[in-house]
């Protein structure tokens, strides 16, 4: 049984009143600060922060990393990391997937949790585009709970869960 926070619906209520994207709404403040923030705060924050505009403006791709026969060292592969190093947390992990940042023609490398944690905000905010356009058919409780859900699968990702076969 799942009892329904009085508060978070009443913000939620309120935003969904006039959705938009504009953080500024109490809803929309809440999930920044308590989800969407956390999420995508990596230990490098430059990166970080462009990782963040990518995704608000919907212009980020994942794409799996296809590995080279041969090590392929660019003068620039510090900051991208690479097929061994986490560009947004400077870690050395096995990356299969990179991320551009909209038409920028730079790659960055990112690590299994870094993934998940991008993939779950681009979630939220694929879900909140769909009702801000109309898309979504549902009455309004039902939709606080599918952004419950997919703010609960954002906290999970931040703690470091992830499936290993996210494809």
């Amino acid at each position: 049984l799942m009892l329904m926070d009085s508060i978070l619906y009443t913000e939620f209520l309120l935003w969904r009143e006039c959705p938009s994207l504009d953080r500024s709404s109490a809803f929309l403040s809440r999930v920044y600060r308590e989800d969407i923030g956390p999420c995508l705060s990596f230990t490098r924050s430059e990166l970080s922060q462009l990782v963040q505009g990518a995704v608000e403006s919907n212009s980020l791709t994942i794409e799996p990393v296809a590995i080279p026969a041969l090590p392929m060292i660019k003068a620039s592969s510090i900051e991208c990391g690479g097929p061994r190093k986490c560009a947004l947390s400077g870690l050395s992990r096995a990356c299969q997937h990179r991320i551009k940042l909209g038409d920028k023609g730079t790659y960055y490398y990112i690590s299994p949790s870094s993934r998940a944690r991008i993939t779950t905000v681009c979630n939220f905010f694929t879900y909140i585009r769909y009702i801000q356009q109309g898309l979504v058919r549902h009455d309004a409780e039902q939709m606080f709970w599918e952004v419950m859900r997919l703010r609960r699968e954002m906290a999970v990702a931040k703690l470091g869960f992830y499936l290993t076969d996210q494809g």
